[in-house]
């Protein structure tokens, strides 16, 4: 009996396999592999016009370079291990046009404008900084030097952002005075390399560059490996041989010399940290072996969007995009069945501050795009930093290189379906039907890795009319040596090393222009109203009432961090829709961020967006951004100093208004953050939503809506889900390969 079993088993088994492989074939034959091609057609034209927006081209950089370098009286270096006492070629990047002339352009009625790059100078030899514009791309034949128009003065020297070559000579300094301390090297943490991290801003005055520069062990995710030997570098002169160590931090002693820290180690009066081998807690290589690949996403019938040049058509969507080095992501003439929404939509700054009771922290504030946010936007791994079958798009950069250099697939754009409906309604009562769509909309990405924090930004174009700018950070937290008092300052993370407690503050500019140019910034929001209840005598209830108010004036609309603010922001245009309501699109926030700086600290002024939640100023070409390349290195006097564009209080009514917006998240680090800060809850952003710009929900329109009532279900006429196992196709990807790690930076290591 128990064999007659074991066989029946058995037999029952096989025909289950071979079942399967039948279905399988039979499923395979109607599932043909994915062509890639477009089933429908586009709904617009891309405009070649959109070049007005686009980076500047590798054979853009090259003749730049070359003009520059031809103006002899300029004396320009392009070597990257150019001396701080040189002049230096830095920086090119596009020079974007005035807005008035680009609309005039793109609505038919201008000429193109003239394509122009900036191109930053570090002028060693001179105590100063210049900016000029030089044109027109793609042959140059005249410089403007723009610094004094743009900045109101001199640029020092010092404003600087430290160069691939200053950090090599830092390095060779450094290594001569550890050289000095060989004993207490060895003996604190052993025979194998450091890595440096450095402290910003640089100093406690105008004019200062005194970099506290941290120890870590050479290990994955070097940040969260602080050893406890931090050094003060007095490196202000442009002049290496005069370069100075002022201080030393060795397991929370200070020492006032190199000198002094070696005969106090040698005659043992200092407490010594006693070197151990130390876990490598902060690698990312998986613990366990992958075994299957998780969800993927393709295209059924193809890509429903296209990309040309820096030109995107999406359903009713279109937009031009760029890449700042400096900034970062931006979108311009972003359009909504046909109808300009956004003139531009950007990332600005991204600002940390950090607590601790260590030099190396206890004064950070790091302003990113003085160091450049776009910069560091390198390949994304298909797969897991995009979709496998996004589009991706090279970049190319001019920031501290001898030449431009290519960064392949440093952006990517996806349709992305988000796993919910957009909107939907099972009806229930007195008759039955479903309608529904499936929320599916446009990504625009680039990943930023900017030193220990990696920031993932997106552009979301949805179905609705809305759009979205969003951040989210990853990457390894900043720590410290833990020492007596650190626990103020945040968690204990690892052995000997706290995660110290710091702000993001994103900053983003949203230059909206609803049905033209001469825009109104309302308020909307609830409060309750003791009101009578008409059919009962004497009765009352609280019943909330819409309270409407219009701004006037810019110091009005500078919305404080610190105060309660509207629930609802809106950008109005003067004409209304069907339902006699001022069309316009709303300001929603997304946001967690800290306390911002108090604004009696000096260097304050330097991020003085981040005061506001949302501020409006009336459009200028000159107020171009609400940060600069020189805030770090001087945050004491900024070159730019964002409170000064809404100082004169300008009237907004009817005028070109752009938007300010400030969001982000205050980080507490702790244990889940080793070995890596994750994506989820760490974040912020700002949706632009429709509100009364419509007589109804665009989404409507939309050919993915579903439509069913008893006895339709399998109908595939308003209904394609029905259809799905028939008709949609198995897709073919594409091969997997990665060339990030060439752009790489390269910094020298530190023993």
């Amino acid at each position: 009996m128990h064999s007659l079993v074991k066989w029946t088993l058995l037999v029952l088994v096989l025909v289950s396999v071979l079942l399967n492989i039948v279905l399988l074939g039979f499923h395979s034959s109607r599932a043909p592999k994915c062509s890639g091609r477009r089933l429908h057609p586009l709904k617009g034209k891309h405009d070649k016009r959109s070049r007005v927006f686009a980076d500047v081209t590798q054979e853009e950089y090259l003749q730049v370079q070359q003009y520059m370098v031809q103006q002899k009286d300029l004396a320009i270096s392009t070597r990257q291990l150019t001396k701080p006492s040189e002049n230096f070629l830095f920086l090119i990047d596009l020079s974007l046009p005035k807005k008035a002339d680009v609309l005039s352009y793109l609505d038919g009625a201008g000429p193109e404008p003239v394509r122009e790059a900036t191109v930053v100078v570090f002028y060693g030899s001179l105590g100063h900084i210049k900016e000029y514009v030089v044109g027109p791309l793609p042959k140059p034949t005249y410089h403007t030097d723009v610094t004094k128009k743009k900045y109101k003065r001199e640029l020092p020297i010092n404003a600087r952002t430290v160069t691939v070559g200053e950090y090599d000579l830092l390095s060779k300094f450094l290594e001569q005075q550890f050289s000095k301390l060989k004993q207490l090297m060895k003996e604190s943490f052993g025979t194998k390399k450091l890595n440096l991290f450095e402290q910003m801003p640089r100093g406690l005055r105008s004019g200062d560059r005194k970099t506290w520069v941290s120890l870590f062990r050479n290990m994955s995710g070097m940040y969260i490996h602080p050893v406890g030997l931090e050094i003060l570098v007095n490196h202000e002169s442009v002049d290496a041989t005069n370069w100075t160590v002022d201080k030393l931090l060795y397991n929370g002693q200070y020492f006032d010399t190199v000198e002094e820290l070696h005969d106090k180690y040698s005659a043992g009066s200092v407490r010594r940290i006693v070197y151990q081998e130390t876990a490598d807690y902060g690698s990312l290589k998986p613990r366990n072996t992958p075994l299957q690949l998780g969800p993927l996403q393709f295209y059924a019938e193809g890509k429903r969007f296209s990309v040309s040049g820096n030109h995107v058509l999406y359903l009713d969507w279109s937009f031009a995009f760029g890449l700042s080095s400096l900034t970062g992501m931006r979108v311009f003439d972003v359009r909504f069945k046909g109808e300009r929404i956004i003139y531009e939509l950007s990332v600005q700054e991204a600002m940390s501050v950090y607590g601790s009771v260590t030099p190396g922290m206890i004064l950070t504030k790091f302003l990113d795009s003085s160091i450049g946010i776009g910069r560091f936007a390198h390949e994304l791994v298909r797969g897991v930093d995009c979709p496998y079958q996004a589009t991706y798009v090279d970049t190319f950069r001019y920031v501290d290189v001898p030449v431009p250099v290519r960064f392949r697939n440093s952006i990517c754009i996806f349709e992305h379906n988000f796993g919910q409906p957009l909107r939907r309604h099972f009806s229930d009562f007195f008759s039955n039907s479903y309608g529904g769509l499936v929320n599916s909309g446009l990504v625009f990405r680039t990943i930023t890795a900017i030193g220990n924090y990696d920031y993932l930004w997106d552009f979301i174009f949805y179905q609705s009319g809305s759009v979205e700018a969003k951040v989210h950070a990853t990457g390894y937290i900043s720590s410290s040596y833990l020492l007596d008092g650190s626990l103020r300052h945040g968690h204990q993370v690892a052995p000997n090393v706290l995660g110290n407690i710091h702000t993001h503050f994103i900053n983003f500019k949203v230059d909206v222009d609803v049905l033209g140019v001469r825009n109104v910034f309302q308020t909307k929001d609830m409060q309750f109203v003791n009101s009578t209840i008409p059919w009962v005598a004497n009765g009352y209830a609280m019943v909330p009432q819409l309270v409407e108010r219009q701004l006037k004036s810019e110091q009005e609309a500078a919305l404080r961090n610190n105060a309660k603010v509207p629930r609802y922001l809106h950008i109005a245009s003067n004409k209304t829709n069907a339902w006699g309501h001022q069309r316009s699109y709303r300001l929603q926030l997304l946001s967690s961020t800290g306390d911002h700086l108090p604004e009696s600290q000096t260097e304050e002024r330097a991020m003085s967006w981040a005061r506001y939640k949302v501020a409006i100023s009336k459009h200028k070409d000159e107020e171009q951004s609400s940060s600069s390349l020189y805030n770090q290195n001087d945050i004491w006097m900024p070159a730019v100093d964002f409170s000064s564009f809404i100082a004169d209080d300008e009237n907004i009514e009817n005028e070109d208004l752009v938007a300010w917006v400030t969001t982000g998240f205050l980080h507490i680090p702790h244990a889940e953050d080793i070995p890596n800060t994750v994506t989820v809850g760490n974040g912020g952003g700002v949706l632009l939503r429709p509100h009364n710009y419509f007589d109804e929900d665009p989404s409507i329109q939309s050919d993915d809506s579903v439509y069913f009532q008893p006895g339709s279900e399998g109908s595939c006429d308003l209904n394609k889900m029905a259809c799905v196992s028939q008709q949609t196709c198995s897709p073919v990807m594409e091969t997997w390969d990665y060339h990030g790690f060439d752009g790489a930076m390269k910094f020298t290591d530190w023993h």
